[in-house]
């Protein structure tokens, strides 16, 4: 194969010989000139951006056909089974932890289907999706020695996978999305999952369309199997006032065990006062805090410390250092906090001062703290805090719902959208929808309208 490093990309154009909408990529290998036309700009946007983070990384590029090393491998798999492989060696290197875990237990959970079905001797279904996990899906654990069982079971999935050009048929598609709506003992899947594992599986069959393996998703095909219904809107009932609140932060000062409460009360606030992601909280460093002595304060977040296995990190800690969410790599989030949060995370530096690199919440030697160890603390707290009807209730029955009575308490307060959508690091569009039952008085306000025309 004749490969070059000399690389140059052009920018998207929109295609003018074309009657309908379409785009148009160009690029040059080694001094010749290629082009791809794919029929939406957020495909071309996502085709290039492939090609440049691939010549980033150094790899080499075909020069016959234009691509980099990566997306050669998932162009020529043969079977899904090895164009899975391929996927996620050309999505790993700039994939997140989380979205890695998500990735490979999505194609884990379809891989095991999309297999010949009149083929004799299949493998159970624990074993195939521990070979999946465990062995073949992440790129760094091909290299890891084989138990017999573990080959026996990868070497069937090689021979009987359905070929690429068998998903062009509506009935084997069939099969994936099917297994998407089963867990592992048979039970139907929650809808958030299903929902996400489907967005993998569209996502990794639209690759192989753009790399013309197949003619068109085939998953647009599928007219009779429906994904289930997702909330996509915060639980009124989870969200607490300012006074239980309150009551919450001061009984997670109760469980007591290595201090571990009072530490956390401070982050727990972030999470109220702040409207803060728990994972923006466990990042917060003082020099990211403007705490002044009287009035409001501010914070200027600038990373998170999202928790995963450590199998799905590049540095092998359980924690990522990450930018923020819906946010370029190192563009920070300013959000003002209220006389209340400035003095407890005053008093918390003082008592517990901070870590070296400067965060101010962290485990007694200096780690970062688990989702266990606050759910834990928190859900202690829920005991001290809440009467019995309340515990058994899904008021603030996680953490995260503390996020949510932030960004509800402000809108009904009557901050403009735009304003709490940039405290709280959300789009406006995104923010009315998920929080659209939590505004109080919108109901009442319409009646006394419609009242009023009626009586005009």
């Amino acid at each position: 194969m004749n490969t070059s490093y000399d690389v140059k990309f052009w920018e998207i154009r929109r295609n003018a010989t074309s009657k309908t909408p379409s785009y148009v990529i160009r690029w040059k290998v080694g001094g010749r000139e290629k082009s791809k036309t794919l029929r939406t700009k957020a495909l071309a946007e996502s085709f290039l951006s492939d090609l440049r983070q691939a010549a980033r990384r150094g790899e080499a590029f075909d020069m016959e056909t234009g691509l980099p090393s990566s997306l050669l491998a998932v162009k020529s798999a043969a079977t899904w089974f090895s164009f899975a492989l391929a996927y996620v060696d050309m999505k790993w290197p700039h994939a997140a932890a989380k979205t890695r875990d998500s990735l490979t237990d999505a194609l884990a959970t379809i891989t095991p289907a999309l297999v010949d079905q009149d083929a004799p001797g299949k493998p159970d279904a624990l074993l195939l999706r521990e070979v999946l996990r465990q062995f073949s899906l992440p790129p760094a654990a091909r290299q890891l020695a084989q138990p017999p069982e573990i080959r026996t079971a990868l070497a069937w999935l090689e021979r009987h996978s359905l070929s690429i050009s068998d998903l062009a048929k509506v009935r084997n598609v069939r099969l994936g999305l099917d297994a998407l709506t089963l867990r592992l003992d048979g039970g139907a899947a929650a809808a958030t999952t299903i929902a996400r594992k489907r967005s993998v599986f569209y996502n990794a069959l639209q690759y192989a369309v753009d790399l013309e393996e197949l003619a068109s998703n085939p998953i647009d095909k599928v007219k009779a199997w429906k994904p289930p219904k997702v909330r996509e809107i915060v639980d009124r009932r989870v969200v607490v006032n300012p006074a239980q609140a309150r009551e919450l932060l001061t009984a997670v000062t109760y469980v007591s065990r290595l201090d571990r409460g009072r530490h956390l009360r401070g982050f727990f606030a972030c999470l109220y006062f702040a409207g803060l992601r728990p994972a923006e909280a466990l990042g917060l460093r003082k020099q990211d805090c403007y705490l002044p002595t009287t009035g409001w304060g501010r914070l200027v977040l600038a990373k998170s410390k999202p928790q995963t296995n450590k199998k799905w990190t590049d540095s092998g800690e359980g924690h990522d250092d990450r930018g923020l969410k819906h946010r370029a790599e190192d563009e920070g989030r300013p959000v003002p906090i209220p006389p209340e949060l400035v003095a407890i995370l005053r008093e918390h530096i003082e008592e517990f001062d901070i870590h070296e690199d400067g965060r101010l919440f962290r485990t007694s030697r200096g780690g970062v703290i688990s989702i266990g160890t606050y759910c834990e603390v928190w859900k202690a707290a829920r005991v001290f805090a809440l009467t019995p009807e309340q515990q058994v209730s899904p008021l603030a029955v996680r953490p995260y719902d503390l996020r949510h009575a932030a960004v509800s308490l402000w809108l009904n307060a009557g901050v403009a959208a735009p304003d709490v959508a940039e405290r709280a690091g959300h789009g406006v569009d995104v923010l009315l929808k998920v929080y659209a039952k939590c505004i109080d008085g919108g109901t009442e306000i319409a009646n006394r309208r419609i009242e009023d025309a009626l009586a005009a």
